[in-house]
């Protein structure tokens, strides 16, 4: 799989490209507005991944609106420091596939990656995320179940969408508290069960199916299927 990245800042680049070459993506970079636009419309890549922000008066949203406006379809994710909602609304409706904010997890960027490069297969659709009858969709960030809307606020939010995109996986505090909460250490405190608490409070209450399960001293798990007997101890 050949990825192209586009980042200015040196440490960041080195930490996206180090990580991508190891888990076997062929990985070529470049750290300019105008390099960029240059790589990612004059050849075929499999993913782009770009910062927003972009020295030599090309940012990455005019990329991604040149390669929309040439019909490339290639997936993309920008990765920014612009984390605000508004900023990344816009990122997704200006033709982005994901925004990741920074500081990330390499392991959440290469679980993203993984999950565009999946639906990015023909017929897949690049911008839902689906458990069940629980749908997220990407570019409007509109959240719904069955026909019911959700409201969520923007912690919530990107608990959730976590917890789509390891759909089936085990999910611990440590991992939840780096990738939602940009924590890279254990806060003692509770926050990650009140906001549990009130997520699933919106997803499951009313519902036949639970989705959010609590797996007790080990972490969490999103499907329609609760662990097997003796797999997990359910809280």
């Amino acid at each position: 799989m050949r990825c192209l990245v586009i980042e200015d800042e040196a440490e960041t680049s080195n930490y996206i490209c180090k990580g991508l070459r190891e888990a076997g993506y062929l990985v070529t970079a470049c750290a300019t507005g105008p390099d960029g636009l240059d790589y990612a419309t004059g050849e075929d890549w499999d993913i782009i991944i770009l910062d927003r922000m972009l020295p030599g008066r090309i940012d990455g949203l005019s990329i991604v609106d040149k390669l929309r406006a040439l019909g490339k379809h290639t997936p993309v994710i920008i990765v920014s420091a612009l984390s605000t909602i508004d900023a990344r609304v816009t990122g997704l409706r200006g033709g982005a596939d994901d925004y990741l904010p920074k500081p990330f997890a390499f392991s959440e960027l290469l679980a993203r990656v993984e999950a565009l490069l999946r639906r990015s297969a023909p017929g897949a659709d690049s911008t839902q995320l689906q458990v069940a009858d629980l749908r997220l969709d990407l570019r409007t960030m509109r959240v719904t179940r069955g026909t019911k809307v959700i409201t969520l606020q923007p912690r919530e939010y990107r608990l959730l969408e976590y917890l789509m995109r390891n759909e089936n996986q085990v999910v611990t505090r440590t991992m939840l508290l780096e990738s939602v909460w940009d924590y890279h250490f254990d806060p003692q405190t509770n926050v990650i069960d009140v906001q549990i608490s009130r997520l699933r409070a919106k997803v499951d209450k009313d519902f036949p199916v639970m989705l959010i399960h609590t797996l007790r001293g080990v972490g969490y798990r999103m499907g329609a299927t609760a662990p097997a007997d003796g797999e997990y101890p359910l809280g």
